[in-house]
């Protein structure tokens, strides 16, 4: 794994995430940012991610793998609680209102694995450098907001200070880039013989995106306002990704 793919995938979680000591999160503007990048991920899912998958002879087999990304963020879901997707209430509803770290471990595994899952597409052995760089800039957006939820509920629970959550968003860090080493050794071991492993891996992770995407940019507030600001937003993420994808090809 290169240093680049390393620092994008790793520092952005880190500085954001000891950034909520020095700064309260802005609510809205933590929604605003993950709607921007649930409009990214969407858009290089279908204008870079799908052709590229789609294009071989295994359309149909693709398409399972697309259908088992989105069932597998649909129950990590369940686990995490939409944290992969900005939710920053759960204390209000009081998922993890008790001061107990064994009530946001769940959360903690369950966007390790979400993380981890989204590094493997990054792998060096797969050779597509360009789609990887369009990749790699909407998973660090994506991961920004994720660990500003995370820190502030690690430090919601915390009484024995910044230790164990600092700890814990370290281990968050390193998800990402753990998922692309591991794919890597993997697709090494299995490139000869199994010719469209990373083919079904970015059909799994785009199926992951879709579920995020969508659910990122349907949902609405408790009132059901049209919000002219997210809107905007969004059409930024989208216009961000046509942009580059016009200028890689």
């Amino acid at each position: 794994m290169s240093i680049l793919v390393f620092s994008v995938l790793f520092f952005p979680v880190v500085i954001s995430g000891l950034a909520v000591f020095l700064v309260k999160p802005n609510i809205k503007y933590l929604k605003l940012l993950t709607a921007f990048s649930g409009a990214y991920l969407l858009g290089i899912s279908f204008l870079e991610i799908v052709p590229e998958i789609f294009g071989g002879g295994e359309t149909f087999t693709i398409g399972l793998f697309v259908i088992l990304g989105f069932f597998i963020q649909l129950l990590l879901d369940f686990i995490t609680k939409g944290v992969e997707h900005g939710h920053e209430h759960l204390h209000e509803k009081n998922i993890v209102h008790n001061s107990s770290y064994l009530n946001t471990l769940p959360i903690m595994v369950g966007i390790c694995i979400h993380s981890f899952l989204e590094g493997m597409p990054l792998a060096e052995n797969y050779g597509n450098t360009e789609l990887q760089h369009t990749m790699l800039t909407g998973i660090a957006i994506h991961n920004i907001p994720i660990s500003i939820v995370l820190i502030s509920l690690l430090l919601h629970n915390s009484k024995k200070g910044a230790l164990v959550p600092v700890t814990l968003l370290l281990i968050f860090a390193f998800s990402a880039p753990l998922g692309t080493v591991v794919c890597n050794l993997i697709g090494t071991t299995l490139i000869e013989e199994y010719a469209h492993f990373f083919d079904y891996v970015l059909a799994m992770v785009v199926g992951i995106f879709l579920h995020i995407s969508t659910t990122i940019l349907f949902e609405s507030d408790d009132h059901h306002r049209f919000d002219v600001v997210k809107l905007l937003v969004i059409v930024l993420g989208f216009a961000t990704t046509i942009v580059l994808s016009m200028a890689i090809h």
